[in-house]
């Protein structure tokens, strides 16, 4: 790999991270970009995938707060995280490449559908708050997880926002106990996902490395751009940029 590619994968992941922190949508970015330095669609999904760990270790070890008191509600979460994340990426290892690339244009503008018409996390949070007061977990929420974890371990695409909006809506948790308990399942998620991959498949870790670089700084400085900017206005150009983005792989796959 060259040093302008390096670079470019390095700002890739950086403009993920970011897109991540705001949206959700990480591999709007990310995963365009790996195919842009001549990556093949799966080869350039398990790559992403195992990138994308880096962020998963980074945002966990910084919840030790957030995550106190959860230990026994996280067990069966993270048992749905880890086996929805191998059955996800063993779908994709059984889905033939050329329908792979056919089927992520349809992942893509569906992910940005739902950022784009989806309630702010306040808002989810406060009616999770005020229906789920004092009461337990919904017992269908780890078959929620579950089904989540396949489709993050298959491509994940705004798979954090699906597990956010789920914890908020069905817990009671505010937004910080909320995300610290999606990025610990998704990691968990991911993780197995790209052992799975390291294993079966590809990870062409020369492009994997500058990208979780990126990721990892991006992800720093998500949080203090989400403080000062218009998150509202900005998910929207994010899932706009998404739909645009799913028109363009879709001319390509079917073309």
């Amino acid at each position: 790999m060259s040093a302008w590619e390096f670079g470019f994968l390095v700002l890739a992941g950086v403009g993920a991270g970011l897109t991540g922190s705001i949206a959700g949508l990480a591999s709007l970015i990310s995963y365009p970009a790996l195919l842009a330095a001549g990556l093949p669609p799966v080869t350039a999904n398990v790559t992403n995938t195992a990138a994308l760990v880096v962020v998963g270790v980074g945002t966990v070890s910084a919840s030790g707060p957030e995550l106190a008191g959860q230990g026994r509600r996280l067990l069966p979460l993270m048992a749905a995280g880890l086996l929805g994340g191998a059955a996800g990426a063993a779908l994709l290892l059984a889905t033939p490449a050329g329908g792979f690339e056919k089927i992520v244009p349809w992942l893509i503008g569906a992910a940005s559908i739902a950022i784009l018409v989806q309630r702010s996390p306040r808002e989810l949070a406060a009616e999770g708050a005020a229906q789920r007061a004092g009461r337990p977990d919904q017992w269908w929420l780890p078959i929620a997880v579950l089904a989540i974890s396949v489709y993050g371990g298959y491509f994940g695409a705004a798979a954090g926002v699906l597990m956010m909006a789920t914890f908020l809506l069905t817990t009671g948790e505010g937004l910080p106990r909320s995300n610290a308990m999606r990025n610990v399942v998704l990691g968990v998620a991911n993780t197995v996902a790209a052992i799975g991959f390291a294993l079966f498949a590809t990870i062409v870790w020369s492009a994997a490395l500058p990208l979780a670089i990126g990721l990892f700084l991006g992800s720093l400085l998500g949080p203090r751009i989400v403080r000062v900017a218009p998150q509202t206005a900005l998910r929207r150009i994010i899932a706009l940029a998404g739909l645009g983005l799913a028109v363009h792989l879709a001319l390509g796959a079917y073309a």
